[in-house]
């Protein structure tokens, strides 16, 4: 038997909760602790949000329209006192941009999905063989 590689295999990261004005926790899955949370000292598996950088981040995601990402980078960890290069300012919001966008795409996929079954319940219906085949189990 030969050993062979099954790939790369990329979890998919936590996006950023966010109920009722309060940031969440969400599960560690990385080695690294991404900006905006803390490891739980109690759970080592749990990252906690940092609302104040959490807050800031929200803030930088809207000057990367009218600013570098070097520029906002540095606006970020001077705002935070929490370092962020730009490179990793730059991978993080692409990554949260790619799962909305990847989100999105799914819930228009699950749309389409439920209108073709709909429609293909309207046809087996309206068929004279599976109207009397319903009536008999029915």
């Amino acid at each position: 038997m030969t050993n062979r590689s099954l790939g790369k295999w990329k979890l998919p990261q936590p996006a950023d909760i966010k109920e009722d004005n309060e940031w969440q926790p969400i599960p560690r899955i990385a080695r690294t602790v991404p900006f905006g949370y803390v490891k739980d000292e109690l759970d080592p598996d749990l990252l906690l949000p940092v609302t104040e950088e959490l807050d800031k981040l929200e803030m930088a995601r809207k000057y990367v329209d009218q600013y570098s990402y070097r520029e906002v980078a540095n606006w970020l960890s001077a705002q935070t006192n929490r370092y962020i290069s730009h490179v990793g300012l730059r991978k993080r919001l692409q990554h949260e941009r790619q799962r909305k966008n990847k989100a999105r795409s799914l819930r228009k996929w699950a749309e389409y999905a439920e209108k073709a079954i709909s429609k293909a319940k309207d046809i087996e219906a309206k068929r004279t063989g599976a109207s009397k085949e319903n009536q008999a189990t029915g």
